[in-house]
């Protein structure tokens, strides 16, 4: 299935016996949603306030409910993996506000599933927290 908006396109595959496994599924996608858009707010406040981010890499795990259908996710959890010799502090700060203020799709998931995660710089962990938006 190609999804298209505003002119681009996304292909989604499913496992067998529905489809291939040739792309993300659905419930990946939306993980990799959840994931791109808090790293942008969070990179995004970094430069803003001149951390010398290196690198940020963003996992999710979400598992599913079993036996039960439709199989959703129980929670999400991500981790926030940076390395640059940014102040831990401020690292902490722009992942809390992103998942409390600015990151929409961890908004609208988070109505329905809890929404935790945990932050580390430099292979160290710095904090953990969840998702609370108002």
């Amino acid at each position: 299935f190609t999804g298209e908006a505003d002119g681009h396109q996304v292909v989604m595959d499913t496992k067998t016996p529905i489809g291939d496994g040739s792309a993300l599924s659905p419930k990946q996608l939306l993980l990799a949603s959840i994931m791109g858009c808090t790293a942008m707010d969070v990179v995004a406040w970094l430069r803003k306030h001149k951390q010398p981010l290196e690198s940020l890499h963003v996992e999710a795990d979400a598992p599913l409910t079993e036996g039960v259908y439709p199989a959703i996710f129980t929670e999400v959890r991500l981790t926030f993996r940076a390395k640059g010799p940014m102040d831990q502090a401020r690292l902490l700060e722009a992942v809390t506000l992103s998942q409390t203020k600015y990151c929409g799709v961890s908004a609208m998931v988070s109505k329905a599933v809890p929404i935790h995660y945990t932050v580390e710089l430099d292979g160290m962990t710095v904090g953990t927290g969840h998702a609370n938006f108002k």
